[in-house]
């Protein structure tokens, strides 16, 4: 009896080190674990999927491109990233052709330093079987120049580089939570011109989503958008959310937000409504950079 009791005490002991790990687990918008094959099946659903990530996570990277390959299966894509600027579609596009190499591909477009690690897997599956990437993003010195002198200042640009951004002038609401949100983290030392420059940055990013949507097409297949953005540009349905609804109201959007916790078993509730679904990741996990 002695030895039977030793044994199951070892055993308890043992399975206390050996419970299994997980790095992350996938929550819908109301908190509930749900399954990869669920976020699937919802998403695919959508005309766009605006997928938020941490631009350093790599679950946020291996799951974009887990669900790029899986949506590719059954649909028409387009993909489209907030990290290649518009000013460089052509470039993007001489690499998908195969008219320059990667190094090529370096030497001529701003890339962002996390490129090969991170990007590169999702530009090269498009690449390789044939498919549209859009670079969305307006270029960094324009939203600059915004936050420097305000949307003013871009009535000044040439043609060329108002074709590079958004219509002006964009809609804005400067009520909207996310951009509330920026003025808050700023300890009220940030300029309204400040979420100015990020509404140019969200209404860009939608505008280059709705301009691919409304182009005719001879697909056989259903045509689906998937957008890889950071997190805070689709949180909580506004950012590039909110201006696919100005620009295109009719237009069905599938959100997906990354959260880190200390402890993923359940969702923070500040983190509750952030998306459609929202992968939250084991705050230890490594960084890409």
């Amino acid at each position: 009896m002695r030895h039977l009791l030793l044994s199951v005490t070892l055993l308890i002991s043992i399975s206390g080190f050996t419970q299994n790990k997980t790095g992350y687990v996938i929550y819908n918008s109301k908190g509930k674990k749900v399954s990869y094959k669920k976020l699937l099946k919802t998403v695919s659903k959508n005309d766009v999927v605006l997928f938020g990530e941490y631009h350093d996570n790599p679950i946020s990277h291996w799951l974009e491109l887990e669900v790029t390959k899986d949506l590719h299966k059954d649909f028409t894509l387009i993909l489209g990233a907030e990290m290649i600027e518009r000013d460089n579609q052509n470039e993007l596009n001489l690499y998908l052709s195969d008219s320059i190499n990667q190094k090529g591909f370096d030497t001529l477009a701003r890339l962002w330093n996390n490129h090969k690690t991170d990007y590169k897997p999702l530009v090269d599956f498009a690449k390789d079987s044939g498919l549209t990437f859009i670079a969305s993003n307006i270029p960094r010195r324009y939203a600059s120049l915004v936050y420097k002198k305000d949307f003013v200042a871009l009535d000044t640009l040439t043609d060329l580089e108002k074709s590079w951004m958004a219509p002006l002038p964009i809609p804005y609401d400067s009520t909207l939570s996310r951009y509330v949100a920026i003025l808050d983290m700023m300890g009220g030392h940030g300029s309204p011109k400040l979420i100015k420059a990020q509404a140019m940055k969200d209404a860009t990013m939608a505008y280059s989503i709705v301009s691919q949507l409304n182009m005719p097409r001879k697909s056989v297949q259903p045509l689906r958008f998937i957008h890889y953005n950071g997190s805070f540009h689709s949180d909580y349905y506004e950012g590039i959310y909110w201006y696919i609804q100005q620009y295109r109201p009719a237009t069905t959007i599938a959100t997906i937000a990354t959260v880190t916790q200390e402890d993923i078993s359940s969702l923070d509730k500040e983190s509750l409504g952030r998306a459609d679904f929202i992968i939250c990741v084991d705050e230890d996990m490594t960084r890409t950079y």
